[in-house]
């Protein structure tokens, strides 16, 4: 773990022959003056690994980027290790061995029933959680266990550490222990096919999963036994996992005062014995308890030897030349150093750590400010600032404050908080926040491989997550850095939920520190995070959230990616885009219904309602589409409000509009001395059931309507070419006179129940009776034939009827009734109403 060890600048990719990975060669140096100036700055490491079906380049500039797999590039199905392969792999995850004399070998102790026990139950196939409380030697148990059970199983035996772990993550180290697969990572189904034909015995240390976490990890390994060492507090799991259980209880008073004459290394006094008893009675017979109470009976004997052992110039720190003699310890009999309290022999890392050097009281400052988690032993001359520090690491593993935590070490259980109750989390901000920046150096540095970053991942989270808390600016930014150089590292090291931790901490620190471009690069990290492990939704909102955050910055590279990400979220989606809006495809037909009449009034525009032949395709009515409720699965989406769709909207406005124009000039063309013009027929009239005022019920009617240019309001009605329509002088309408087509007097015929002479014309009607204007009654509106042409001169006289869609209707116009219509119009605004002196009751 040496950062200054200089390897390749490229992981993930095969180098040549000429040590780099792309290809090219290393640029000649003309002169060693360059040596002297300002280095070159140093290339991002861009990594390429496979996570299942999609391609992952991560990239720690703009943000990594996610595509599917090129046909070719597939990564290589895993291989499984071989049993030396896995012997290997064993020892590169063990802790390090500490600096310093060799600790003594502890035997186990009142143990060998439960061991046998243990041994037995995994022969036979079946998993065992061995619960016991901290302290209690589960992991010096487990370690035997996994010895006498090395042969069992085909794959033999697996170590794991279940420290802030989850099930996910055990089963990707298990698939990790067992084969070998490179810069891949399998999707789930890929996971759960390799693990199901893993057969070995699994020993999980630390494990902080219970209840349906475990019968998930334990459902999907069917050929494994599991050895899990737990707290009692753990929920347990399911009835069907069928896991037995076995409790570790303390040890008793002889072989406690045994294990503590081990730890001593010679006989016990009759006081010490004592003393020891009131210890067994008040630990309840921990280890832990009595291996750190012999470290203390060590510093006593220590003490009674030598006073000066534990001075500024200790057994474990150089002496320098200039310092002065050491005095001639005093004889035993004039020196005798009392035994430690009760209180002190239960609690007494802070009673130990004050005997110890100044490097390892710094290295406590350090761990105590990370939650426990203890520095690598390579990173603490850089983090206390001595470079003989990293023997402080053997000292506190011979003192019983430390125990093993998968491939480094964390405080023993119950030293945290008494540290913390001694004074030791004084400066812990401080402390945090040395070692982020240290982190942050470190793993940026060209010679740290994503794998040694991995291995320092709750370190690296833990220095961070402190700092988040404070709520400053300056601790939040070094937090926000640490997150920036670090998240990569993890990814590409495969230790995604590391990543997912260092992006989320991140996030939180940059929306504190106010840096909106780290913010939107850990969303966007966090997206495609969510991509690669299947949670579409969750990565659909953190890339929308990181495209709107560089659009805003004008990031268009970061922009861009987050794009590409976005489509690839849609398209494994099915095409679903944020719900809400409509889906292309799914046009919202237009609603047709039937008027009461044969023709639309003459509220309307015209080109809506075009008189079709029949058999003719229905006109397209242009109107805004509305919302489409969301659903599960769907098509591509046409996001509201795009170009195009404008544009397509405008041109079938304006071909209607066109066509309306077109078919108004040809209906309202013609000769104005032919009579019979206006004569128009229609196919299909409404029904005789309409109520006369022409309003359906469910329709508001106060929409002024324009009247084409006729007095009085009166809406034109076009009847039959056979039935010429006659206006009464009464209240209702009257029929024609008797024709072969006439409707018989007594009978209302819808389509003839407006006048369609115009009340002002002196001639007579085509019945040879003079025409007399009178109030017309509430008409029945009726589709028009034609438009109005003219700008109304008078109010309204009826209220406006809103219409459905008309039917479908075929009208066929003459030329005479046209030109008869267009003399009467151009007539009614110049001539008197009627030539009896009646006067014309025109409407308010």
């Amino acid at each position: 773990m040496d950062p200054t060890h200089q390897g390749p600048e490229e992981y993930g990719q095969n180098a040549d022959d000429s040590g780099r990975s792309d290809g090219r060669r290393r640029p000649s140096r003309e002169s060693n003056a360059a040596d002297f100036g300002q280095p070159a700055p140093q290339q991002a490491r861009v990594v390429r690994l496979t996570a299942g079906d999609l391609l992952l380049t991560v990239n720690p500039v703009d943000g990594s980027e996610v595509e599917a797999v090129p046909p070719g590039a597939e990564a290589e199905p895993p291989v499984r290790r071989t049993p030396a392969e896995r012997a290997d792999h064993e020892r590169a995850g063990a802790p390090p061995v500490p600096a310093g004399p060799p600790a003594p070998q502890l035997p186990l102790l009142e143990r060998q029933e439960e061991r046998e026990r243990l041994v037995g139950l995994l022969a036979r196939g079946r998993s065992v959680r061995l619960t016991g409380q901290a302290g209690s030697g589960r992991t010096a148990l487990l370690d035997a266990v996994a010895a006498d059970c090395a042969d069992l199983a085909p794959d033999g035996v697996v170590r794991l550490n279940g420290h802030r772990r989850t099930a996910t993550d055990l089963l990707y180290g298990l698939f990790d222990a067992v084969h070998h697969a490179p810069l891949h990572r399998p999707d789930p189904e890929e996971l759960l096919a390799h693990v199901r034909s893993i057969g070995a015995v699994v020993v999980i240390d630390d494990l902080e999963i219970g209840g349906a976490a475990l019968d998930e990890l334990l459902e999907a390994t069917p050929e494994c036994a599991f050895l899990l060492g737990t707290a009692p507090d753990l929920p347990a799991p399911g009835i069907d996992a069928h896991l037995e259980e076995v409790l570790l209880a303390g040890l008793g008073r002889a072989a406690s005062l045994e294990l503590l004459a081990k730890v001593v290394e010679r006989p016990l006094t009759e006081e010490e014995k004592n003393w020891a008893g009131d210890l067994w009675f008040e630990s309840e017979g921990l280890p832990l308890r009595f291996v750190q109470a012999g470290s203390l009976l060590r510093q006593r004997d220590r003490l009674n030897t030598d006073p000066t052992a534990f001075d500024e110039y200790d057994y474990f720190e150089p002496r320098p030349d200039d310092a002065p003699p050491v005095a001639e310890a005093p004889t035993p009999e004039t020196l005798d150093v009392p035994l430690p309290s009760l209180g002190e022999g239960a609690a007494p890392a802070v009673l130990l750590a004050s005997r110890l050097s100044e490097a390892a009281r710094e290295t406590l400052r350090f761990t105590v400010a990370l939650g426990g988690e203890v520095p690598h032993q390579a990173h603490l001359p850089a983090l206390v600032g001595d470079t003989h520090a990293d023997a402080a690491l053997g000292e506190l593993a011979h003192c019983g404050l430390l125990s093993p935590a998968g491939p480094r070490y964390r405080l023993a259980a119950g030293v945290l908080a008494q540290l913390e109750a001694g004074g030791y989390a004084e400066e812990a901000a401080a402390h945090a926040l040395t070692a982020a920046q240290h982190y942050a150096w470190w793993v940026s540095h060209p010679s740290v491989t994503p794998q040694r970053a991995a291995a320092e991942a709750d370190a690296i989270v833990a220095a961070m997550s402190r700092l988040v808390p404070d709520g400053e600016a300056g601790r939040a930014s070094a937090a926000v850095l640490l997150a920036r150089s670090a998240a990569p590292a993890l990814a590409a090291g495969l230790s995604w939920g590391a990543w997912e931790k260092a992006l989320r901490v991140g996030q939180e620190a940059a929306r504190i520190a106010g840096e909106v471009a780290e913010e939107a690069y850990f969303h966007h990290e966090l997206g495609v995070l969510a991509l690669c492990t299947g949670n579409l939704d969750r990565a659909r909102t953190e890339l929308e959230t990181s495209i709107s955050m560089r659009g805003a910055l004008a990031d268009k590279s970061g922009a861009v990616a987050g794009r590409r990400a976005l489509a690839l979220v849609a398209d494994r989606s099915g095409g679903l885009v944020p719900p809400g809006r409509p889906q292309a495809g799914d046009e919202v037909p237009a609603v047709r219904q039937e008027l009461p009449s044969g023709t639309p009034p003459a509220a309307y525009p015209a080109p809506q309602f075009l008189a079709r032949q029949p058999g003719e395709e229905a006109p397209t009515v242009v109107a805004p589409l509305p919302e489409a409720a969301p659903g599960k699965g769907g098509g591509r989406v046409v996001l509201g409000g795009a170009r195009r769709n404008l544009a397509a909207a405008g041109a079938g406005a304006l071909l209607v509009a066109v066509l309306g124009t077109v078919v108004t000039l040809g209906l309202t063309a013609g000769d104005p001395e032919e009579p019979g013009s206006r004569n128009v027929t229609t196919e299909q009239s409404s029904p005789e059931s309409t109520p006369d005022d022409g309003f359906p019920d469910d329709e508001p009617g106060d929409v002024p309507v324009p009247t084409g240019g006729i007095p009085g309001g009166g809406t034109s009605a076009t009847p039959s070419a056979s039935e010429p329509a006659t206006p009464s002088t009464s209240g209702s309408p009257s029929p024609g006179p008797s024709s072969p087509d006439a409707s018989s007097p007594g009978t209302e015929d819808p389509s003839s129940g407006l006048p369609t002479s115009d009340p002002t014309s002196d001639g007579p009607s085509p019945s040879g009776k003079p025409t007399t204007p009178t109030k017309s009654p509430t008409p029945t509106p009726t589709a028009p034939t034609t438009p109005p042409t003219e700008t109304p001169t008078t109010p309204p006289t009826e209220p406006p009827t809103e219409t459905p869609d008309p039917p479908s209707t075929s009208t066929s116009a003459s030329g005479p009734a046209e030109s008869a219509s267009a003399s009467a119009s151009a007539s009614a605004s110049s001539e008197p109403p009627a030539e009896d002196g009646e006067p014309t009751e025109v409407a308010a």
